[in-house]
């Protein structure tokens, strides 16, 4: 669709590394190289995005604005909120009114491919959200506070869902607006729009699109690298 010809990105980078140890994982080298300038460089190699945002903690913008400056498209590093949701909307908001679609993407997820944004942005195109998501692998348990296995889900229904995740930018900006008036605390940017009632589109992401969490993340994404090269 014409109206959904402009795609924003909007890589989040705000967290607190706090199974890291506390150190900004975004900065720790992989493979030699930070992981947030992996990460810029793979979401620079997407031809359809226009623009990025890059949103931190307020007490790393100025190191991230020096370390990211040579970036062509870095339209702006700006500080997060106190929640991954504010964070989030911090970014899409800031934005250029003309990317009327946002493309949400974890700062700690380098690997992602120009395929895997361009499968994303072509749903999102076509339904106003989409996300990339891999089927999971694993049976899965629903259990209760002590650990006592209540249910079984079907497996072959399941996905785990990836970034980038890829909207309408002004239906998002609504969503996060009534999330907010209603106190919904959301761990993906998906369940915004759920909450809304409106439709959002899965696509098959990648599997060694891994979000770099714990030293063993890093270990596995290294290996990685280290076998491509």
């Amino acid at each position: 669709m014409d109206r959904y010809r402009a795609v924003g990105a909007v890589i989040a980078a705000a967290g607190s590394s706090s199974r890291m140890g506390g150190r900004d994982k975004l900065a720790e080298p992989l493979d030699g190289i930070p992981v947030i300038l992996r990460t810029l460089a793979a979401v620079e190699a997407v031809p359809e995005i226009r623009e990025i945002v890059v949103v931190t903690r307020e007490d790393r913008v100025e190191e991230y604005r020096r370390l990211l400056g040579q970036c062509s498209r870095l339209r702006a590093v700006v500080p997060g909120g106190s929640t991954r949701q504010e964070s989030v909307r911090n970014g899409v908001r800031a934005l250029s009114p003309d990317c009327t679609l946002a493309a949400i993407h974890d700062g700690a997820r380098p690997l992602v491919t120009p395929e895997v944004f361009a499968r994303c942005i072509e749903a999102a195109r076509s339904c106003g959200a989409a996300t990339a998501a891999v089927p999971v692998k694993d049976t899965i348990k629903l259990a209760d506070e002590a650990g006592r296995v209540l249910d079984t889900p079907d497996r072959s229904r399941l996905w785990a869902v990836q970034t980038p995740q890829i909207f309408d930018r002004e239906r998002y900006l609504r969503a996060a607006e009534e999330a907010e008036r209603r106190g919904l605390s959301c761990t993906d940017d998906c369940q915004l729009f759920e909450a809304m009632g409106w439709e959002v589109q899965l696509v098959m992401g990648d599997y060694r699109n891994l979000k770099l969490t714990t030293p063993e993340d890093f270990l596995a994404a290294g290996a990685y690298l280290e076998g491509i090269k």
